[in-house]
């Protein structure tokens, strides 16, 4: 199994999230009251700006996945299976599942200043990271698999498997700094499929397919 994205070091990771942490701990009193009703509100407001560096911490290991989750290629047969990490995806999701909780907990046992709190949490809980999840659950099934005989692909509702002695031409699409982002297959038969790889969300895969497409489909290159 080759690796094209590694984790960063234990030491690094570890590093990073106790920076996170402090900066967001020390912030975190200008979400509350001074006054709290409980009895060691020294004790509870420290607890409550824990719960929200914690909380934090959840949201930086969504979408700054380099910290947990490496990227790998599958070899299979006698070619490489390009898709999206599986267990991240419900990793990330069984993460997301507690900033709620620290929301509504905190919201209903401290004294919040109302306006910076509810900022907050639309920040922890919002738009980018449900829309990191809500993409890769799209994108769950997607996979592209190259071989020494076929080309398959699903993009969620389109999907295709193509030998490739009816391939006759293969079209890489790239933008200005070389980067692939799309394969057009053009057919034998006259039909040409196009193969969006952005959609697909491969983009830590761009290298490896632009490499096993050059050294194994040269002679159908366009």
């Amino acid at each position: 199994m080759k690796v094209v994205r590694r984790t960063y070091r234990r030491d690094v990771s570890f590093g990073l999230m106790v920076i996170v942490f402090a900066v967001v701990f020390f912030l975190a009193g200008q979400l509350f009251e001074k006054h709290q009703p409980n009895v060691n509100e020294l004790m509870d407001v420290n607890l409550a700006k824990g719960l929200v560096s914690l909380a934090v911490i959840v949201m930086v290991l969504i979408v700054w996945e380099e910290i947990l989750f490496h990227v790998h290629i599958k070899p299979v047969d006698d070619g490489l299976l390009f898709r999206n990490h599986g267990t991240k995806l419900k990793v990330q999701a069984m993460f997301y599942l507690i900033i709620p909780v620290i929301i509504v907990f905190v919201y209903l046992n401290f004294n919040v200043n109302t306006f910076r709190f509810l900022a907050w949490a639309v920040v922890v809980a919002g738009l980018p990271v449900v829309g990191k999840l809500m993409s890769g659950i799209k994108n769950y099934n997607d996979f592209l698999k190259l071989t020494g005989g076929a080309i398959q692909y699903k993009n969620n509702e389109l999907e295709g498997t193509y030998q490739l002695t009816e391939v006759k031409q293969i079209h890489l699409v790239k933008d200005k700094r070389d980067v692939l982002h799309k394969m057009k297959v053009e057919l034998s038969g006259g039909n040409t499929v196009t193969i969006d790889l952005d959609e697909m969300e491969l983009e830590d895969f761009y290298e490896s397919i632009n490499e096993y497409i050059v050294e194994h489909y040269a002679q159908l290159l366009k």
